[in-house]
């Protein structure tokens, strides 16, 4: 703890310190002041809202040292699996890349069609931060562990490609992602082509079917929205009394970010220089409570139809509305993470399963039901 006499002398220092960089509340608050003639207002409209969304790592995650299999599992808001794979952090690549396809060569798994369209057989090939297989033969030690974060997040891309590209929809629906339209995992301009393909299948299900599908990412967390929060509340630029959205200009993203080219969009193409790699949607600063203490929150529009944002962001209201237990986020994302974590009974069962696997390899069994009991002793000084 600090000691009583130097708490006066730290108030101080940083009264002054704050006082001193007050210049830099000053210029984020005239970057925010022109957003306040930009502000739209929500109505709500209906419409069938679907998400997409992979479970968090913390919770698919069996260890049983040295074993550690993670669980990849993507479910809809409806609860209906829609993929499903274990890998550790040891698994062959190669072989991994091999199971997406069938005998014949044909996509056996919505990530093998994605990467079939995307014009690649490995994954190494779709992802440069995917270790080659002979590197996860010959050196497993020396794969970093977070790969498998990333075949997880690419398994959900691809799920939503897939639904996009080769389902049928039987009215207008909004899909929403867990996260932004954005990914630095698509090796060279894979992610260019996939939003160029998504724009494409989207297109050919308005002029077939005469049916809308619309694309948005919600992200519980945005260094553009905290970086500007504090000064649009001063500013006032989202004034209570409606559910209210405003468009960030890239130039203001491209501030927040370390990387400026993660805030480079499809309007940057045809313009020379380094292509729109890494992004896909038009970023919007949405509040969809009336009062000015509900959240804001960060969210992507799929930037083809960014034109439409005042009837997308209608759609969304009707479900953000009954949000629970997050207030004022949409249901339907809410639901799929209800529906893909995978928690008490289920991950007991599991990390049964770990344990019975483990089994076989061990000579005597006595040794691993002794171990089994004692695994967590000391756990039982909380009971």
């Amino acid at each position: 703890m600090f000691d009583p006499d130097t708490l006066p002398v730290l108030r101080q220092a940083i009264r002054e310190r704050t006082e001193a960089d007050r210049r830099l509340l000053d210029e984020l608050r005239d970057e925010v002041r022109p957003l306040a003639s930009n502000v739209g207002t929500i109505k709500p409209r209906g419409t069938t809202s679907v998400s997409l969304v992979a479970s968090d790592g913390g919770n698919n995650k069996l260890v049983f040292d040295p074993f550690t299999v993670q669980l990849v599992r993507v479910v809809d808001s409806y609860g209906k699996e829609l993929f499903f794979d274990a890998i550790s952090p040891t698994t062959d690549t190669d072989k991994l890349s091999e199971v997406q396809f069938k005998s014949d060569g044909s996509p056996r798994t919505a990530l093998g069609r994605m990467m079939a369209d995307l014009g690649v057989t490995t994954l190494t090939q779709l992802s440069h931060m995917i270790p080659d297989g002979e590197k996860t033969r010959k050196e497993p030690h020396a794969v970093s562990p977070s790969w498998v974060l990333v075949y997880r997040d690419l398994c959900e891309w691809a799920v939503l490609y897939d639904r996009i590209c080769y389902h049928q929809f039987a009215t207008d629906t909004l899909i929403v992602r867990d996260g932004f339209l954005r990914s630095k995992l698509f090796r060279g301009e894979l992610f260019v082509e996939f939003r160029r393909r998504l724009e494409r299948a989207i297109e050919r299900i308005r002029e077939e079917d005469r049916r809308w599908v619309y694309l948005v990412g919600i992200a519980k967390h945005s260094k553009v929205l905290t970086r500007y929060q504090l000064a649009m509340a001063i500013e006032r630029v989202m004034p209570p009394g409606e559910a209210r959205y405003v468009r960030v200009p890239r130039e203001l993203e491209a501030k927040a970010y370390v990387w400026p080219e993660y805030a480079r969009g499809a309007e940057t193409e045809g313009e020379g220089g380094e292509a729109p790699k890494y992004v896909a949607g038009d970023m919007y600063f949405v509040r969809f409570g009336k009062s000015k203490g509900d959240p804001v929150w960060a969210v992507d529009l799929f930037s083809a139809q960014s034109s439409k944002d005042a009837e997308i962001f209608g759609y969304l209201l009707a479900d953000a509305i009954d949000g629970f237990p997050v207030p004022f986020y949409p249901r339907c994302l809410q639901k799929a993470h209800e529906h893909a974590q995978i928690v008490d009974f289920d991950l007991t069962i599991l990390q049964d399963e770990v344990f019975a696997a483990v089994r076989g390899l061990v000579p005597d069994e006595g040794v691993l039901d002794e171990f089994q009991l004692n695994v967590d002793s000391a756990a039982r000084r909380y009971e």
